[in-house]
Parts: structure tokens; C-alpha cells; sequence
């Protein structure tokens, strides 16, 4: 019996190409139940196998090899998300585009979505039936403006559209730094402060997407972060506290789908971050939440106005959802602690929960001043006294307790620990005082070098602004793995260090070991 060409059917091969985050499907030029002019006109397809039913991006090869005449080839993201074992029988069908695509014409067009306009929208993208280049498109034409109703909407549809966490206790509370500023891991002394005193702080944190570590990576080198929800709640009921991958527990989906498009798209209107932490926060469960926001030159945030103006969008958004939200500004001129890259600032946070001497003085006390905020929160406490309560859990060695008390519960990591072995010395060309630091830079410079995927690699720092040095004495040091990280690494340092002395861009040599 002649297959149906309408709707023609192929046996499903795995084919190992990690396509991101895309659904792509490769078929032979010879298939036997496939003519490629049927898809002529249509980019996308759609699978459908029994009840399940994938929409992906279609590709064609010449090489039978790669996939055989009646065969499919599905990438891994998109066999894993389709569910079905190799070998199984599936039909294929031209797909147009979803029928919220219509929305987003709209909105480039300049017009205003309803919130059923904007949760269709959120629903596609959480069920990758969007391209890559639809959600650009949906980016930008939101950037160009967006209303007070359509960011609630947005905020809420994203926020709806994967697990929503309850908890048991009437305050949960919860920190976010909208980030940019190398080093800065004030979650991971926050957490087991507030946890120690008593409070249920349900941290889920991101992985870096531009940056050389999110608190996820860093925590990684220290614990698994690859937890469920069933298991998350039961680290939380012991521990009133953790740290992990938010990702692996299906917060706003959408929201990690829209940041993967829109880091190197560089759109980070306020509407969209404000949306994006929100939503996870409300799916999170938080009911009190702090906000920090770096201000500083090569910070995310460079003027106090805008982030006034941010911080009054967070206050609205958390009004109309029923959370308090709090929001602070803190210095963003250079790096917070000593490292750069996981292993390194996993060592500065395990060194201020030690107390030890050599501990990152401004990473101690920045997140004892966010902690003192939260612990402000708890009713038993008398109003002010969350600073010296927070200062006394670090001291006492408490909070260093409740970490190791999460990292148990978490479980032990698999990931290498130890620094590059390859490492070189940047080094001051003149005497005088550090008097910038380009944070931006420190972060790309520790992303050359290999950090996060090379958990070891990164920058040690030993200069800070209003720091003195003499020629040729080391502001920092990075560490590699590889000799081609070592050659880019040095390369990017001698074209610029990120550092100033006395209101000069610095030249450097460099020392390798």
C-alpha cells in the first residue's frame, strides 16, 4: 500500500545534535514518504505520534548516513521533548505558524495586546512553537513600548505558565540581584544566614547566560543544583533554606526562552527584566522580596534615575500581584569579593562564612546588609535589629552550619573543583591608585578564559579601586585550562584590562606560570 502523502509517516532515529533550545527534524532528499517539494514554502513542521504532537524547524540532507530514506532525524532537544523511543512511527505535516503570531504582528505594528493576546503568545513560546527569529520579533516589537496592563499581563502569563511552588509559611522570603557585576554572590551568604535564624528563603537561582557564573554555576562547584520540585520542598522543610538550578524546576519557562534570545539581541528594556524576575518570583512562592540594583559606570544600571524608575515598576508589579517588594541600590563601580569564575567565588563564599581573615571584606558586608533587610521581615523581630541579628549568625559560625546543612541535603557535586593550571599575572604599567574598574570588561575577559564551562577558570583579584600599586605589581591573575583559553585570554588583557590607574587605561605585561 502507497503511503499518504498528506500525511506521510517515518520511523524516528535520535540524531545527536544539540540545536539549543530550537525543535529542529532532519529528513533524507531521497525519504521514501517525503517529497521535499510538499514542504516548499513551509519552514516548520509538526510531528504527530499518537496524542503528542511536536512543531520543529526542517532540515534536509543529502546524507543517508545521517538519517536514512525513511527515517526521521530528531536533534536531542526535540526527541526528548517529543517522548518517543527510536524507531517508532510517526506522520509528518507542513505546520503553519501558531496562531498567536497574529499578536505579535500586531504589536510590531504598534498596537496594544489584550491579556488573552499576550498569554497566547507566553503559552506558544513555553511550548516551543516558536522559531528563534518569531521571538525576536515578539522582543523587539515589545520593546519598542509596552503598557502598564500589558507588562501585568505579560508578568502574570509567564509567571502561569510553568510549576507554581506554595508553601506552608505565611512569609517566604526571597533576594534578586538584577546583575552585571563580576563576583557579587551575596545569594549564597544570604541564604544560609536567613535559614539559620529561621525564615523560609527558597532560593532558585539562574545559570550565566553572559556572565562568567550565575549563583547556580558558582553553587554547583559546592552542591547538585539539579533538583525537582518534590525534592525542593523537601531540602526547604529541613533545611528552611536552598540553592538551586531554577531551571530543573520549570519556573517561567518562557521567560528562559525569551533571555536566550534576548542576550544576544542585547535587549534589556526595564519592562522586560521587570517581568522576567517577577514572574519567577511570584511562581517561586515569595511573598517578601528583595531587589538589589548595582549602579555604577559599566553596571547595568549607570544613572540613579533609571533606577528610580526601575525600582518603581517592581513596586508596581509587586502591588498588583500581592508581594512586598523592596528595592534597594548598591554600589556597582567594580567587582564585589575576589574572584571571578565559580571555583573562585565559591572559595570567597565559603571563606566569609568561615570568618576567615582573608575573606572578601565587601562581599561580607554587602550581604550582610541584604540579609539584615530580609531578617527585618520576620514579625519577632524588633524593627532594626536585622543587621546585628545577621552579624551574629556569621559570626557565630550558625550560618556556616545551615550551609553545610543545605549542601548535605542538596547532595555532592560532580563537577571539578581545582583552578586552571595555566595562569598568567596582569600587571600595572605605572605607579599610582586603581581608579576604575570596568566590570563589563572583567566579566568578558573571565568568560575568555572559560568560565562558567571550565569551572576553575577566571580572574583573581588584587586590586580594587582607591588601591595602590607600583609598576609591574599584579592587579590580577587568570587561570585557563587550555592553552587556546590562554592565548585568547592574554590576547583580550593586552588589548584591555579593565583597570585605570590614576584616571589611565592601563598597559600591562603579562607573567605566565
Amino acid at each position: 500500500m502507497k503511503p499518504d502523502l498528506s500525511r506521510p509517516q517515518l520511523k524516528i532515529r535520535r540524531v545527536h545534535l544539540d540545536t539549543g533550545r530550537e525543535n529542529v527534524i532532519v529528513i533524507s532528499r531521497q525519504s521514501t514518504a517525503l517529497r521535499a517539494d510538499i514542504f516548499r514554502g513551509f519552514s516548520r513542521v509538526e510531528l504527530r505520534s499518537d496524542s503528542r504532537t511536536l512543531l520543529a524547524t526542517l532540515l534536509i540532507t543529502d546524507d543517508n548516513a545521517l538519517v536514512g530514506p525513511d527515517e526521521i532525524g530528531l536533534s536531542e532537544p526535540a526527541f526528548r521533548r517529543f517522548a518517543q523511543p527510536a524507531g517508532s512511527l510517526v506522520t509528518v505535516t507542513p505546520a503553519s505558524a501558531p496562531e498567536s503570531m497574529e499578536a505579535v504582528r500586531a504589536k510590531i505594528r504598534g498596537q496594544t495586546l489584550s491579556r488573552a493576546e499576550i498569554g497566547a503568545v507566553i503559552d506558544d513560546l513555553a511550548h516551543y512553537r516558536y522559531s528563534d527569529m518569531e521571538i525576536a520579533a515578539f522582543l523587539i516589537g515589545s520593546a519598542s513600548f509596552i503598557t502598564s496592563d500589558e507588562l501585568l499581563a505579560l508578568t502574570g502569563a509567564m509567571a502561569e505558565a510553568g510549576t507554581q511552588l506554595k508553601w506552608p509559611e505565611q512569609i517566604v522570603v526571597d533576594k534578586h540581584c538584577i546583575g552585571g557585576i563580576p563576583g557579587n554572590r551575596t545569594s549564597m551568604i544570604v541564604v544560609p544566614i536567613v535559614a539559620a535564624h529561621g525564615l523560609t528563603i527558597p532560593k532558585t537561582s539562574s545559570r550565566a547566560i553572559t556572565s562568567p557564573a550565575g549563583t547556580a554555576d558558582t553553587m554547583e562547584v559546592l552542591a547538585r543544583v539539579n533538583i525537582g520540585v518534590e525534592e525542593m520542598k523537601t531540602i526547604v522543610a529541613a533545611c528552611n533554606g536552598c540553592l538551586i538550578w531554577g531551571g530543573h524546576v520549570n519556573l517561567s519557562p518562557a521567560d528562559d526562552i525569551l533571555i536566550s534570545v534576548e542576550r544576544p539581541l542585547s535587549l534589556d528594556t526595564r519592562e522586560q527584566m521587570v517581568a522576567s524576575i517577577m514572574s519567577k518570583k511570584i511562581a517561586a512562592g515569595s511573598t517578601h522580596l528583595l531587589i538589589d540594583i548595582p549602579v555604577g559606570p559599566t553596571a547595568k544600571v549607570t544613572k540613579a534615575t533609571d533606577a528610580m524608575r526601575l525600582r518603581k515598576l517592581f513596586e508596581f508589579v509587586g502591588d498588583r500581584f500581592g508581594r512586598t517588594v523592596e528595592v534597594i541600590t548598591t554600589d556597582g563601580s567594580e567587582p564585589i569579593g575576589n574572584g571571578i569564575g565559580p571555583v573562585l567565588e565559591a572559595n570567597d563564599v565559603m571563606a566569609v562564612l568561615g570568618n576567615e581573615p582573608e575573606a572578601p571584606r565587601d562581599l561580607r558586608e554587602k550581604s550582610l546588609r541584604l540579609a539584615a533587610h530580609l531578617l527585618d521581615y520576620d514579625p519577632k523581630l524588633r524593627g532594626g535589629t536585622g543587621y546585628a541579628r545577621a552579624r551574629e549568625l556569621l559570626e557565630s559560625g550558625a550560618a556556616l552550619k545551615q550551609m553545610q546543612k543545605i549542601i548535605d541535603a542538596q547532595g555532592p557535586s560532580k563537577c571539578a573543583t581545582e583552578l586552571g593550571h595555566l595562569s598568567f599575572d596582569v600587571k600595572a604599567s605605572r605607579d599610582g591608585v586603581v581608579s576604575a574598574i570596568d566590570c563589563l570588561r572583567l566579566n568578558r575577559l573571565a568568560r575568555t578564559a572559560g568560565a562558567p564551562l571550565d569551572k576553575g577558570a577566571g580572574i583573581r583579584l588584587f586590586k580594587k579601586i582607591g588601591d595602590r600599586v607600583e609598576q609591574g605589581e599584579p592587579l590580577y591573575r587568570v587561570y585557563t585550562f587550555d592553552q587556546p583559553e590562554h592565548d585568547l585570554a592574554a590576547g583580550a588583557t593586552a588589548a584591555d584590562n579593565g583597570y585605570a590607574i590614576n584616571g589611565h587605561e592601563a598597559s600591562q605585561s603579562k607573567t605566565v606560570s
